[in-house]
């Protein structure tokens, strides 16, 4: 017998399992009938809740995305760190630190699912923006930085480092210590910023 479940838990509790069978299995095998078959639940309760194999990618993408936009957040509120250190805090707060997480960006990378890649993208960039430009603004308050167009300048820098920090890139790959240098130094230049206090922090989180 099927046990009732609220209608948010048994939505998550599909994600839940659709995530790990498209990390085990791979998502182009992964068919509905496995998820269904893994959660016991009938196909049109399924079909309540997504109306997809896509369209369940797309709500697992959703939901890195927020958790990585909530991270990126607390941190950005915490004044106990240094402005300088918050932002690089929260751009490392936008990595996807879980086994999970990085099977499912890898399959978001194939280029057959270029649109959910750049919806990914987008969405991120979207939501980080405003918190990078308020620590950007913040800065420029304690004298730290000396930014004229904060908004359009974090806007500049986050385009850029998805480009810069993509490993979908073979000629990133090659020239990737390079081009993390130049981030560096372009990022302090546009910023305002003293010489070499956002690069130590920046190299540990992009060398590692």
């Amino acid at each position: 017998m099927r046990v009732v479940k609220d209608a948010l838990e048994r939505k998550n509790e599909i994600l839940d399992v659709a995530e790990e069978l498209f990390v085990t299995k791979g998502y182009d095998k992964t068919s509905t009938n496995d998820i269904l078959e893994r959660v016991d639940i009938a196909r049109g309760t399924l079909y309540y809740h997504f109306k997809s194999k896509e369209d369940i990618l797309n709500a697992i993408i959703e939901r890195i995305n927020l958790s990585l936009i909530a991270k990126a957040k607390a941190i950005a509120k915490d004044t106990s760190i240094s402005i300088p250190d918050r932002i690089v805090m929260t751009i490392a707060g936008l990595n996807v630190d879980t086994e999970i997480g990085h099977e499912i960006i890898d399959e978001v990378h194939k280029p057959q699912n270029a649109l959910m890649h750049q919806k990914m993208q987008n969405d991120l960039v979207g939501k980080i923006v405003p918190i990078l430009t308020g620590l950007v603004i913040e800065g420029n308050e304690q004298k730290i930085f000396n930014v004229k167009y904060p908004k359009e300048t974090v806007e500049m820098l986050i385009l850029y480092s998805c480009i810069v920090f993509d490993d979908d890139y073979d000629d990133i790959k090659e020239n990737k210590d390079k081009r993390i240098e130049a981030f560096l130094h372009n990022m302090e230049c546009l910023f305002g910023a003293e010489k070499g206090s956002l690069q130590k922090v920046m190299i540990k989180l992009f060398r590692r």
